[in-house]
């Protein structure tokens, strides 16, 4: 009963919350940091400062993101490994689905602007990311 109530809480407040516009959605192409994640029980977690930052390249509905470490001279370090994903339309929500060949899931889109988005999963675990702004060296 009580997964019930929290469930009918989590949609009550989705519902609420501004919907982001298909015309947004290249808003996501760049750098992000996670800043907090919070947990479905209202637990939650900040990070200051993190090693590694997520690159979103888009086009269309389709793209990948990555995680690359910034290095002092501006420039990032990266690996091969990104993760592809598309963005379904859902009614009024956007979900961005991945797929790769373990595993398949989706996070709908709760939040998206030039500096900050937020994403719910579908274990209702949301992530808050603020667009990176890199260290320059020797200020």
């Amino acid at each position: 009963m009580q997964k019930l109530m929290f469930l009918g809480l989590v949609f009550l407040w989705m519902g609420c919350t501004g919907k982001v516009s298909r015309e947004a959605i290249p808003q996501l192409n760049g750098y992000w940091e996670i800043k907090k994640v919070v947990f479905p029980d209202g637990k939650s977690k900040e990070y200051q400062m993190s090693t590694t930052v997520d690159y979103i390249q888009l086009e269309g509905l389709k793209g990948f993101r990555k995680k690359v470490q910034p290095q002092l001279d501006g420039t990032y370090g990266t690996s091969n490994d990104a993760e592809l994903f598309s963005i379904m339309e859902d009614g009024d929500d956007l979900h961005i689905h991945y797929k790769n060949e373990l595993s398949e899931w989706s996070e709908t889109l709760m939040k998206l602007d030039e500096d900050t988005f937020w994403v719910v999963n579908e274990a209702g675990i949301q992530y808050h990311y603020e667009r990176f702004q890199p260290i320059k060296a020797g200020h």
